[in-house]
């Protein structure tokens, strides 16, 4: 008998996880909030794993890869001089470089027409039976319903429904690392710097990156200490970002990332959480991506994170032939040493989200920063002094 899951969030680990199931005979359906499929978004890196992932998946030939050749970085000192220093694909495990939305893209033409997808459609109770979850369906147009699955997967986001339903509040689980961040595509590259050029302005816990892509604009990524998370958007994010970093040189360069910024159809500007749960899973319902783990943007690791565990969950439920209970104590077992190694514990309290890739990087108080390759210089932007 076919086994039904629900995966909610169409989102990297939500259609990875789909397209595992699917080659494990499972019969899975999507359901995603928004009332249609988002496209593009910022800069990313695929590590060796989550390449791995998406080849067992069959989607890599269809991921578009947009790693600069012979890009150099250049750290911006405050009287304008250009330092030249490591970027994030410089690291030795050579990540591919290339923005979300083009493993969106791979993904999606593997689970167009062969998985069912609703849009506008979200959990508003789960509840497990001895043989399967009932899951109440909430339509935008008001329409509701009651369906049963064998399993249930939340990857639907850091903040977003499945865990909080199913585990508990957010607060439990969600911990502030008191920064925030903004990335978005720029309009066209910093003046007087080549196409395939990074650039990185960073002062006193504040920093502007500007990531190449290879036949594409550059992403912006602004990020910056806080004592109060909230505050920081009680304002639209370019006021906000012209204020905490109005002092910030060379300006010109921070003046024209704003000015992009207000014209920008799409951006993230959000505050930053690490995600800490002692199990993944409950029952018949099991969190994937951010929604379990959120490595954070810091880390480089989250979209081959999601990749990897929406791939290896399919693979470990064919493995168990279906036996779900024993499938997702296998696939935790298996993905947990992993992923909470790259958001291992640092000397204080706090979190830091740090790949171990071998790479020299000292572990700030507040955050290694960008799998240990993103430069002293974003280190010593958010550490705590």
């Amino acid at each position: 008998m076919t086994q039904h899951a629900l995966i909610v969030g169409l989102g990297i680990a939500g259609m990875a996880s789909a397209m595992s199931l699917k080659k494990a005979g499972w019969e899975p359906v999507i359901v995603e909030r928004a009332p249609e499929r988002r496209t593009g978004g910022y800069f990313i890196g695929l590590q060796d794993a989550g390449k791995h992932a998406a080849e067992r998946l069959g989607v890599l030939p269809g991921i578009h890869i947009r790693t600069p050749e012979a890009s150099p970085n250049w750290h911006m000192t405050k009287d304008g001089r250009r330092v030249r220093v490591a970027g994030f694909a410089d690291q030795p495990t050579r990540p591919a470089t290339l923005l979300r939305g083009d493993i969106e893209e791979g993904l999606w033409n593997g689970v167009d027409g062969q998985v069912e997808i609703r849009f506008g459609t979200s959990p508003v109770a789960i509840v497990e039976r001895a043989d399967g979850v009932d899951v109440t369906l909430d339509t935008k147009d008001g329409s509701s319903t009651i369906e049963r699955f064998d399993l249930v997967i939340g990857a639907d986001g850091l903040r977003f429904t499945v865990r909080k339903l199913v585990f508990g509040p957010q607060e439990k689980f969600m911990h502030s690392l008191d920064a925030v961040i903004c990335a978005y595509q720029v309009e066209e590259q910093m003046e007087t710097f080549r196409q395939r050029d990074g650039v990185i302005l960073n002062q006193d816990k504040r920093s502007l990156w500007v990531f190449p892509l290879q036949d594409h604009t550059p992403t912006a990524f602004f990020a910056y200490r806080t004592k109060d998370v909230d505050a920081q958007f009680e304002r639209p994010a370019v006021e906000t970002l012209r204020d905490v970093f109005a002092d910030v040189e060379p300006h010109s360069i921070v003046e024209k990332a704003l000015e992009d910024l207000s014209n920008a159809p799409d951006y993230l500007f959000d505050s930053v959480h690490t995600v800490e749960m002692d199990r993944w899973h409950k029952g018949r319902v099991v969190l994937v991506g951010d929604s379990a783990w959120c490595l954070t943007l810091f880390s480089g690791m989250g979209a081959t994170a999601g990749l990897m565990g929406g791939q290896q969950l399919g693979e470990a439920l064919a493995a168990q032939n279906g036996n779900v209970p024993a499938a997702l104590k296998s696939w935790e077992g298996a993905c947990a040493p992993t992923l909470k190694n790259s958001a291992r514990p640092c000397g204080s309290n706090r979190r830091c989200s740090c790949h171990r890739t071998g790479f020299s990087s000292s572990c700030a108080d507040w955050s290694c920063a960008s799998a240990g390759v993103i430069s002293r210089s974003f280190q010593q932007c958010i550490s705590r002094r």
